[in-house]
């Protein structure tokens, strides 16, 4: 018999690039492909990917990318793994419809096998058998997963909770959860986002409720922000609208582009006539308009965030205006969604933000741990893997499965490239491979390294001087006086007697070093980053990037 093989190339010890790897035989099955948002330690960064060398050294046996649900963390690294492997994508309507416009944008879409899957299919992915269960999440068309092997059934939940009033009906199908433990679950991969969480979530339907008692409170225009793949909220932000009057705007390309996907497809319903263009916004009276935006993150470029600062052309918050915030800040976003909201006081809108029941507009979709202990009683599974999660929200999924029944032993908290090996029913971790991130900035895929973060990181807090020496090229005579320029460092003017000091000392630095030799420039070079560095530490106690050109004519 094989030994089966589970692993993580991204989602553990971090939120965000999902992908998950299980390899049995001569076959490899991933699930979900994400992509993870820089902070502020990858400077310049746009998107962080996976790094998948080992898929690579064994791409003839990958038998394709199962994706449990149509989120960034995971399907935003798809179109970068098919240009590097074309492998066959399997996801439901909505997934593939968020999938394939991100496919147009990268000229991937003619040459890449979709295969449409829903929660009664059936594939055989070489010796692999997979079936799947519906879930409820904050996107519609959620499955988890179903791996049947010879060695045993590995189950992955995809992100779930359990909403039993949903607001489009879609139940998740806690039947066939029930029965797919009754016939033996060997290894459970759940998710672990809301692990520290008590209790249940609160349903959706609760979200909608006040986000109606808003728009009628709201006297002049209303501004909401969401993630724009959150399709429940979006549908009950055009039911609000629809009930008060108000026509919608939409603000921002993924909200544009999510909109005009779940729209199409039929996962939401707006009236016809409600989206207007934002250049009709300043023809109607402000209590005719809601605008549904992007940036509840608090990211910079965003419609929010460009608005809170007044930089949005066509559409303006005024005084008294409502803001709503109908999301929460992902972790590690919370300065960013607080320096919005402040913006957005001192305008003098009414701003409505936070979570719960009573006062807030959002609701997790992610499991509680009531949620979490449910879903291991139901599945009942030998061993546990955490995933999606950082290691404490890991962690305190063990102490969770432990107080229902599954022994500390069998549950495996790891890291991205840690492999859990199971063979003859018993899982041990003894090997890891290679992960690691892969950095996207603009075009280029992979080419920023630490090497380039670590310049950025100087350059941002130290500033740079650059030193333009010319001197000529048969003796290495100087030719003229060095030019000094501080970018981020000092400003020249407030700084004269220090920029005095340094160019002397690189005039006298130059002159001590004249000679004919070929390698005069190198030298010069060396000798200038070295002694301009202890200088202007001793004076300053900066270590700014130096950067000497000589110039030789």
């Amino acid at each position: 018999m094989s030994t089966l093989s589970v692993f993580a190339l991204g989602g553990l010890d971090e939120i965000g690039k999902n992908m998950y790897v299980l390899e049995y035989g001569n076959d490899i099955v991933i699930i979900d492909c994400g992509s993870k948002f820089p902070n502020e330690q990858t400077l310049g960064v746009d998107l962080i990917i996976q790094d998948v060398a080992y898929l690579k050294e064994n791409q003839e046996k990958i038998r394709g990318i199962l994706v449990t649900h149509g989120h960034e963390d995971h399907i935003g690294g798809i179109p970068y793994f098919l240009q590097q492997m074309n492998v066959p994508v399997y996801a439901t309507r909505l997934t593939l419809g968020l999938i394939q416009l991100k496919l147009k944008e990268h000229r991937l879409l003619r040459t890449t096998d979709l295969v449409l899957i829903h929660e009664d299919s059936h594939l055989s992915l070489g010796s692999i058998e997979v079936t799947f269960f519906k879930t409820n999440h904050s996107i519609p068309d959620c499955l988890g997963i179903v791996l049947h092997t010879k060695e045993g059934v590995v189950v992955h939940t995809g992100d779930f909770k359990f909403d039993f009033t949903p607001i489009n009906e879609d139940y998740a199908d806690i039947r066939k959860m029930a029965e797919i433990g009754s016939k033996g679950v060997l290894l459970l991969l759940s998710e672990s986002t809301n692990a520290e969480r008590p209790g249940f979530n609160p349903s959706e339907r609760i979200i909608g409720e006040q986000i109606e008692e808003e728009f009628k409170k709201a006297k002049q225009k209303i501004f909401i922000s969401t993630f724009a793949s959150n399709v429940h909220r979006v549908q009950q932000v055009v039911n609000a609208a629809a009930k008060t009057n108000r026509k919608l705007v939409l603000l921002g390309r993924s909200m544009v582009n999510v909109v005009s996907v779940a729209a199409e497809l039929g996962y939401l319903m707006i009236p016809e006539g409600m989206l207007i263009d934002k250049k009709e916004l300043q023809h109607l009276e402000p209590a005719e308009v809601a605008v549904l935006c992007t940036g509840s993150q608090g990211e910079p470029m965003a419609a929010l965030s460009r608005l809170a600062t007044g930089n949005f052309r066509q559409a303006e918050i005024l005084p008294n205006d409502t803001v709503l915030f109908a999301s929460s800040p992902i972790p590690g976003n919370e300065k960013n969604v607080t320096e919005v909201i402040d913006n957005l006081l001192r305008l003098g809108a009414n701003v409505v933000y936070g979570s719960g029941r009573d006062t807030g507009l959002h609701v997790s979709g992610h499991a509680c741990q009531e949620e979490l202990k449910l879903m291991l009683t139901l599945m009942k599974p030998k061993y546990l893997m955490p995933i999606h999660g950082e290691f404490r929200m890991l962690h305190k999924h063990r102490m969770l499965a432990e107080a229902v029944g599954v022994p500390f032993e069998n549950v495996f908290i790891m890291k991205n490239g840690d492999v859990l090996e199971v063979a003859d029913g018993e899982a041990r971790q003894i090997k890891s491979i290679h992960s690691g991130h892969v950095f996207v900035d603009g075009l280029g895929i992979g080419d920023v390294g630490s090497i380039v973060l670590r310049d950025r990181k100087l350059l941002s807090e130290e500033g740079i001087v650059v030193i333009v020496v010319t001197i000529n090229e048969r003796n290495g005579a100087l030719v003229s006086n060095p030019d000094i320029i501080s970018r981020g460092f000092v400003y020249r003017r407030d700084a004269e007697a220090l920029m005095n000091e340094l160019q002397t000392l690189v005039i006298d630095k130059v002159t001590e070093l004249q000679s004919p030799s070929r390698n005069q420039g190198r030298v010069i070079r060396q000798t200038l980053k070295k002694t301009t560095e202890q200088l202007l530490y001793l004076e300053t106690k900066r270590r700014p990037m130096i950067l000497p050109v000589v110039i030789e004519v």
